[in-house]
């Protein structure tokens, strides 16, 4: 019998939800896509820039975004190059045009409502799994299994005594967060739900964190299997690539010229880019510079024309 199998009691599960749910009215965060006034339409416009983004970074560039497109039909009005410079230092800015594609389409093909379904959601321009299903639980209440990093990690260690989820999503995680799932039978097992989603996401983020959990703080330290087992280091480690001399850290400083300037012409490219300080002490090879530029413009980031770099 595995661990998870030995810890999947419905009294344990039971104990393990209250304590989380109680937990969260109490320690759960007031950010402006929780208002309950929040548009199903913001709450996805949240979900796309939290995605690898800190709260503490999306927070103002939520809030100015939403009032200056405040719909779906707002955004699919703007020009790519708007939506980019919009999006700022939020990072990975393929996530602006695909959210820019997503508003055209719901235009399009929704009447301008985003549409309360998780299948619709999912044919909808760069919206995965995640996404739909958060969504899906946040915005209109419907009980979707929500599963992100933070929720993983929080269901391993509880409940499996890991570390950490594994390096990728499993059969076997997939069937956990489903189990783990108020009954929905009821109102107040639906709405249970759906706070679960949220209020294990927020322990996974505040107090069970990845490198530096606050176990004493934790409303379930005595139910927890990865406590009781020692707290044993997770069997795979996640990679992660240096900042500092990466294609993302020459892409983005490009992107923070081309934002600023709107076009630049490529001959003085890296004289450009190097006076902005963006690069630190980062001297890109010719071979980094040209892969850098011709990634921009093959994802759409950026249009080449005539040795004019641009925006869009």
């Amino acid at each position: 019998m595995s661990s998870t199998d030995h810890q999947l009691t419905e009294h344990h599960v039971s104990d393990v939800r209250t304590r989380i749910l109680d937990w969260y009215a109490d320690n759960g965060r007031d950010l402006p896509w929780r208002d309950p006034e929040t548009t199903a339409w913001g709450v996805l416009v949240s979900e796309v820039m939290l995605q690898q983004t800190q709260v503490s970074r999306v927070w103002d560039s939520w809030l100015a975004w939403m009032k200056r497109w405040p719909g779906p039909a707002d955004l699919a009005e703007a020009e790519a190059s708007d939506v980019l410079i919009m999006w700022g230092r939020l990072g990975y800015p393929r996530r602006a045009l695909r959210l820019h594609e997503t508003a055209k389409a719901v235009v399009t093909e929704h009447n301008g409502v985003l549409p309360a379904d998780p299948e619709l959601l999912l044919q909808l321009p760069g919206i995965g799994e995640y996404t739909a299903a958060a969504v899906s639980s946040f915005a209109f209440g419907i009980p979707e299994v929500v599963i992100d990093t933070n929720i993983r990690r929080v269901h391993a260690r509880i409940f499996s005594g890991k570390g950490a989820g594994a390096p990728n999503l499993t059969a076997a995680e997939r069937k956990l967060a489903a189990q783990l799932m108020p009954d929905t039978s009821t109102a107040q097992g639906l709405q249970d739900a759906n706070t679960w989603n949220v209020a294990a996401m927020e322990l996974g983020a505040l107090i069970c964190t990845a490198r530096a959990p606050k176990c004493d703080q934790c409303p379930v330290l005595n139910q927890c299997a990865w406590v009781a087992a020692g707290k044993p280091e997770p069997e795979t480690k996640a990679k992660t690539q240096s900042w500092n001399g990466s294609d993302r850290q020459v892409r983005g400083a490009i992107m923070g010229v081309l934002r600023a300037k709107g076009a630049v012409d490529v001959g003085t490219l890296q004289t450009t880019v190097e006076a902005t300080g963006q690069l630190g002490r980062h001297l890109p090879e010719v071979s980094q510079w040209d892969r850098a530029v011709n990634g921009l413009v093959t994802d759409g980031l950026a249009v080449l024309d005539d040795k004019i770099l641009a925006l869009p």
